[in-house]
């Protein structure tokens, strides 16, 4: 059925009055003068400029929304030290990263302390204190064997402690002095220990490690242990083109990180309040921000391709690159996963409300439903009485004070999970519909009005009316 605008509605009303006015001088209606066009062209203007600004403020806020998550995470990671480690401490655990940590660590041993030289040494000195033919020939063959054997001990001992939990304590250590300085070379702070390297690298000290796995062979009674030197050692899991660069980004970061998020969310609001059917633009909105965090999750996996590639020329096996790439980029995910869950909530809950045809009917169905419900319940003596009328009166209020108290839970509750989000919206429907029973509406009370702006008359509807 059509519809008719607001400077159509008046015209037709000015067509009705002029009309009656005729009848009732005994003028024929055809014999009038028409009446002149209705001046909508300002309005006309106003609308079209409306629509151009909620659209170009929803643009720019669903364009912001990745950044700001991005933004956001990394403001977390570069600034809290404790979260850093808390969050990539799980890496001690992973077969994957003990693995090659357990391999780096043997390397760099075998580079300090030259075991097959050693025991040669060892066993001509052996030789040298005077043996047989036969001693002297047995010898010279296990100089190999003798080298080989110890090899793997060291190999044995350092990946048993590698998956012991006085591990798990060092690579915390090692995470903390590593954080703490590269911070420091962000920050440009001329007393840092760097960790950034001059060619940009960024990397896990295993000095720390390095230093505890020989305390641990020393204890074992694996004497030559004793000669390892400090060594300082890195594992490189990133690499940066330019150091002034990287730290021009970091401070962009670490202002990006605290106000992008809410940059973006108050441009979906705006173009939500400044577009004229604010219904459709608040679906557009909701749907635009969640159609961004599909884009968002699409390339974080791309991205773990192009981390693979990246950390295997650095050593790094594909397991321990994917462990190390699921502790970075899980977070995002899984947090551009929750906001697309509560983009699509969002425009469900305001399609509902909304003044469409399809959720007005469903809304009828509550409404006819509640007032069954209650109406049962009153016959049988249960009436929430004066209460009741009262929440009735204030039902928008109560509504608005549910609605903040599910945006309060989402927006300060972290982790943020679709699990989270879904059971809010479970608990503010549970609530909403429990309110629709328990409210009395008067009896008599009229059709309210559509709501949003969304103002439309039906052509049917403005006849009966001039007719009455």
């Amino acid at each position: 059925m059509a519809k008719t605008t607001i400077e159509d509605l008046q015209r037709r009303l000015a067509e009705l009055e002029s009309e009656n006015t005729a009848l009732r001088a005994g003028v024929a209606p055809d014999s009038l003068p028409p009446l002149p066009p209705t001046a909508s062209s300002p309005r006309r203007s106003r609308t079209w400029g409306r629509s151009l600004a909620a659209t170009v403020l929803i643009v720019l806020g669903a364009l912001i929304a990745p950044v700001a998550l991005v933004s956001a995470w990394a403001n977390v990671q570069l600034t809290d030290t404790d979260r850093f480690v808390a969050s990539y401490s799980v890496l001690a655990s992973d077969p994957a990263v003990q693995s090659a940590v357990t391999e780096q660590v043997v390397a760099a041993i075998g580079e300090q302390v030259d075991i097959p030289t050693l025991t040669d040494d060892v066993i001509d000195g052996v030789i040298d204190l005077g043996t047989g033919p036969a001693a002297t020939r047995a010898l010279e063959v296990l100089k190999g064997p003798a080298a080989q054997g110890l090899q793997s001990l060291v190999a044995t001992m350092v990946e048993r402690f590698v998956g012991s939990e006085a591990f798990a304590n060092v690579w915390a250590s090692a995470l903390r002095i590593s954080h703490s300085q590269i911070v420091s070379a962000l920050q440009n702070d001329p007393d840092a220990a760097i960790a950034l390297g001059a060619d940009g690298s960024i990397g896990i000290q295993l000095a720390p490690i390095i230093d505890a796995a020989k305390d641990a062979l020393v204890d074992q009674g694996i004497g030559f242990a004793t000669s390892i030197p400090t060594i300082d050692r890195t594992i490189t899991v990133a690499q940066l083109d330019s150091l002034a660069s990287v730290q021009l980004g970091y401070q962009l970061v670490i202002a990006a990180g605290l106000w992008l998020p809410w940059i973006s969310i108050l441009l979906l609001v705006a173009g939500v309040l400044a577009a004229r059917r604010r219904s459709v633009a608040g679906v557009t909105a909701a749907l635009s921000l969640g159609v961004v965090m599909v884009i968002v999750i699409a390339g974080l996996a791309v991205g773990r391709v192009f981390s693979d590639t990246a950390l295997r020329a650095n050593g790094i096996s594909a397991d321990a690159g994917g462990a190390i790439y699921e502790v970075v980029a899980g977070p995002m995910r899984d947090t551009a996963g929750a906001v697309l869950v509560l983009a699509l909530v969002t425009a469900s809950v305001i399609w509902f409300a909304g003044p469409f045809e399809v959720p007005r009917r469903l809304r009828g169905v509550v409404h006819g439903g509640a007032a069954t419900i209650r109406s049962s319940l009153e016959r049988r003596g249960l009436s929430s009485g004066r209460v009741g009328t009262w929440l009735h009166s204030r039902r928008a209020l109560v509504r608005g004070v549910i609605a903040l108290a599910s945006a309060a839970v989402v927006l300060l509750v972290r982790p943020l999970t679709p699990p989270l989000i879904l059971w809010t919206l479970v608990l503010a429907v549970l609530a909403v519909v429990i309110l629709e029973v328990v409210e009395r509406p008067p009896r008599d009370e009229p059709e309210s009005a559509p709501a949003d702006g969304d103002l439309t008359v039906r052509d049917d509807e403005v006849v009966a009316g001039s007719s009455s």
